[in-house]
């Protein structure tokens, strides 16, 4: 946990940084918000700020947020009313710490920005071998690439290589390279010096950098664009980085980490992918199975939402009953764990009586899990499937069918771009053009939906 404290270091506000070091806490200290965000353009990352009430946290969090810095805010103070507490909730921080503070209320808001609510569940056979040759090759440099459909936990056992590593105390630096568009990705990588472009007003210092001495994960790594992909394999093989708009090469200690749900090699074919790139990335390949390839995981993964949301929403710890089970571990979940874990979150807060029934776990469009695969035979589903297709689209033009069929996928992704792509059999660009294209008809377009990921990469 690397902890960056902005404001005057008072005896209180020092009394709850001595607090944060006793619970593992890595503290750096500035006076302004302004010198806040200059220390993470330079670098020096972060996991959480903590913030003296008094200082325009409004303007702190906008400041970072324009260089595409994005660290969760918890203020503090002594002597502040219920007022001045909220004021700080509304300018965008998470939680406010009286002062003086409380050691339990300390370690809460350390452990819930931590990682340790996202560990690695598992007892199928076939997720506990991969975990076995993760186990075998974490301690070592090699690069690892981590394979397999959306939702399956790619990050979380990214994050879970990097803690069973050598370098487990220095940074995890993670990039959706899908998430940020072509123009901007080389800068968030590389950095870039002053001046390099329009709005480089200051030197920043890229993820590569800001990953030193530790571990950098490069999510959805296939869709990087081809020529950025040229520069990074030379930062791959030499070990050194070029600042967009500067001269002098800077040296790097990182051992890097990368994901794709797409088939790499296909896209190799395709021109899309530089092969060099593949070798180098993929001196080690583990390929996550999806969730209806290890059914031993679902009721493990099932009893650990449960735990996690029923804490989250301060409800009671239901069991999950014996019904449900087979109804879950029946289920295919398309959309995996992640998957998975929305539906045992609506349950929690869906449940009455002692247990989880099956009723009260719901698809994402509200219908029972009852009425799914779970209950109905193959014969059922193709017959219920054709008809449903036949009444739809009779009628519609080939690109009223894809405009449909896009919108009805991402609604039922919740609005998570990826893994629509990824059902879709389209790069997540197609899906973005398709997209802002029904955007500009004036079409609603599904937002993606936040929460918080265990066991979801």
């Amino acid at each position: 946990m690397r902890l960056l404290v902005v404001g005057r270091l008072s005896g209180q506000l020092a009394s709850a940084v001595k607090m944060a070091m006793a619970h593992g806490a890595k503290v750096h200290h500035v006076e302004r918000g302004d010198q806040a965000t200059e220390q993470l353009r330079r670098g020096q990352g972060a996991d959480l700020l903590m913030v003296d009430y008094r200082i325009d946290i409004a303007a702190l969090i906008a400041a970072n947020e324009a260089e595409r810095i994005h660290v969760p805010v918890v203020a503090c103070g002594v002597d502040a009313g219920p007022d001045d507490a909220a004021a700080t909730i509304r300018a965008g921080a998470k939680e406010f710490i009286p002062l003086p503070p409380e050691a339990d209320l300390i370690a809460a808001v350390l452990s819930a920005v931590a990682d340790d609510d996202r560990p690695l569940i598992s007892a199928d056979p076939s997720m506990k071998a991969v975990i076995g040759l993760a186990d075998q090759v974490a301690r070592s440099e090699a690069s690892i690439l981590i394979t397999g459909e959306s939702g399956v936990g790619k990050e979380v056992m990214a994050r879970y290589l990097h803690q069973n590593s050598r370098r487990a105390d220095k940074p995890f630096i993670s990039v959706n390279c899908a998430a940020i568009p072509d123009n901007l990705l080389e800068s968030e990588l590389f950095g870039h010096e002053k001046g390099a472009f329009t709005g480089a007003v200051a030197r920043r210092v890229g993820k590569f950098e800001e990953a030193d001495g530790g571990t950098l994960l490069l999510d959805e790594i296939s869709e990087m664009d081809v020529r950025l992909q040229a520069k990074l394999l030379r930062a791959l093989q030499e070990r050194v980085i070029d600042r967009v708009g500067g001269t002098t090469p800077v040296k790097v200690d990182i051992r890097i980490i990368a994901t794709s749900n797409r088939d790499l090699a296909r896209a190799v074919s395709e021109g899309s992918f530089r092969e060099d790139l593949l070798y180098r990335l993929n001196v080690v390949n583990l390929r996550l199975p999806s969730l209806r390839e290890r059914p031993g995981d679902i009721p493990a993964l099932a009893d650990f939402f449960v735990r996690k949301y029923a804490a989250a929403n301060g409800v009671p710890v239901r069991p999950v009953s014996a019904e449900a089970r087979r109804a879950l571990t029946a289920h295919r979940w398309n959309g995996n764990v992640r998957e998975l874990e929305n539906a045992m979150h609506r349950a929690v807060l869906l449940a009455h009586g002692p247990e989880i029934d099956v009723d009260a776990i719901r698809l994402p469009d509200g219908q029972p899990l009852s009425g799914s695969t779970y209950d109905a035979g193959p014969a059922s589903r193709a017959a219920q499937t054709a008809d449903a297709v036949t009444r739809a689209y009779v009628g519609q033009t080939v690109a009223q069918m894809e405009k449909t069929l896009i919108l009805d996928t991402l609604g039922h992704c919740l609005g998570n771009r990826t893994h629509a792509a990824n059902i879709l059999g389209i790069s997540i660009r197609t899906l973005r053009n398709k997209l802002n294209e029904y955007a500009d008809e004036g079409t609603p377009i599904p937002a993606p939906q936040s929460g918080i990921s265990a066991a979801v990469g």
